[in-house]
């Protein structure tokens, strides 16, 4: 049996080469073939609910079997180093262009492939190539026994070696609860797996590896945001686990359809049960909403504290927009019902509002004075300048002290703790423009 290179049934091929198969493959490759057309043209609907059950369960144990055999041959292709035929860096490159796989799946079964060549991990390739083991399983599995350290120090301060005999037996008890567990209970047991096969020494790896985690959860926390500009904000994080599981206990209790009515379960549209990601998410924009704002940190004078400027009929009839502090528009409607919330504050526009005004009663601006100043300037008012209203200090346009300036909003302006200096170096001019910016030049 040959394929072309042009052969639109197997893909691409290196310009010039031709697979060759010998008799004995292509008869091999042919019953493969023709085993899975006759599976495949079976009339399922005619089938009994056994049947259909057996079938699924020997697909399933065939995917595992199949697998095996990729994942035996492509290390046979990596010792050959088949990928040089087109110049390719990796076995797994080569092998994803010809049959389409992700590089990175490619990259799994080939480095599979060669661990279950390994005296150690041998049982585990048989048991896949035998049916009885899913790949997910057998790459828990080869991953939990290679995890194990070669020496594990004691709470007596004395090193404890781990021999290929107790690698042996993580790997045999392992294989044996396949039976009954799926990959991602394997995982979890996989790694207090030396509690098993040696307990002495496995409390001690437990605590070792539980503090390295920790210590790297902590180190590597993140949460990006990114919106959307049609009203949605992306998010991604990583949390250390404790704090995960207290953020996923405090969604869950917010969702839980004990606190809702009937209606609200339900989507609109469909009238189906709102899925559970939807749910939470919801009680997520609640956490975030119905946090007090007085609890946290302040940042430049004020608490965490979103501020949503409406004009005086807005707020009566819910209609038009609003502006968050950050320039963000959303709807009447909705800064209406934010009003209401801890954390937010509402700055109306041509009805009655906190003094803006203090005149020389108080040197340093008040809370509100800020917020009204981070409404306005959005910002550092230095020309060309991006640093946020919380970084900012509230600068007088007239020296408090020197020029006995008021402390108000008219004269007031945000500016970063870099121009502020600035703003008070007596070696710079400072000009305002039209547009409230200022500008700084040294003078001659």
């Amino acid at each position: 049996m040959s394929i072309s290179a042009s052969d639109p049934q197997h893909g691409w091929r290196a310009p010039g080469t031709e697979l060759v198969a010998s008799p004995h493959v292509a008869r091999v490759l042919a019953r493969v073939g023709e085993a899975l057309d006759e599976l495949g043209s079976l009339p399922l609907g005619a089938l009994s609910d056994p049947d259909v059950t057996r079938v699924l369960e020997a697909a399933t144990s065939a995917v595992g079997r199949v697998t095996a055999q990729a994942c035996r041959v492509s290390a046979e292709a990596d010792r050959r180093r088949l990928g040089d035929e087109i110049g390719a860096r990796h076995t797994h490159q080569w092998w994803a262009r010809r049959t389409r796989l992700t590089r990175g799946e490619a990259a799994r079964l080939v480095r599979l492939g060669k661990r279950l060549e390994e005296d150690l991990h041998l049982p585990v390739g048989e048991a896949l190539a035998a049916g009885s083991l899913r790949v997910d399983q057998a790459q828990v599995i080869v991953a939990a026994v290679d995890a194990i350290p070669d020496e594990v120090e004691t709470p007596d301060g004395q090193v404890r070696h781990i021999d290929a005999d107790i690698r042996a037996q993580a790997r045999d008890h392992l294989l044996k609860i396949a039976a009954e567990h799926d990959a991602k209970v394997l995982r979890r047991v996989g790694k207090r797996i030396l509690d098993v096969v040696a307990p002495e020494v496995g409390e001690a790896l437990e605590q070792q590896l539980l503090e390295k985690e920790t210590q790297n959860a902590a180190a590597t926390a993140f949460l990006k945001l990114h919106d959307d500009g049609h009203g949605k904000t992306w998010g991604r994080f990583a949390l250390p686990t404790h704090q995960g599981a207290a953020l996923r206990l405090a969604l869950h209790a917010i969702a839980n359809p004990a606190r809702h009515d009937h209606d609200e379960l339900k989507d609109a549209k469909t009238e189906e049960w709102r899925p559970t990601p939807q749910r939470l998410g919801q009680a997520f924009g609640e956490f975030i909403e119905r946090y007090p704002a007085d609890q946290l940190p302040q940042s430049a004078g004020v608490n965490a504290t979103v501020v949503v400027t409406l004009d005086l009929k807005a707020l009566h009839t819910g209609l038009g927009v609003a502006t968050l502090g950050n320039g963000d528009r959303i709807s009447a409607s909705t800064a209406r019902r934010l009003a209401c919330e801890a954390g937010i504050i509402p700055l109306v526009l041509g009805g009655k509002s906190m003094p803006l005004d203090v005149g020389r009663s108080k040197r340093f601006h008040t809370k509100y004075q800020r917020i009204a100043l981070t409404v306005r300037d959005k910002g550092c008012t230095a020309e060309g300048c991006d640093m946020p209203p919380d970084a900012c200090h509230a600068h007088h346009d007239l020296e408090w002290t020197a020029d006995h300036g008021p402390t108000n909003v008219d004269t007031g302006r945000l500016l970063c703790p870099h121009h502020h200096r600035r703003a008070h170096d007596k070696r710079y001019e400072t000009r305002t423009g039209p547009d409230n910016k200022v500008s700084f030049h040294r003078r001659t």
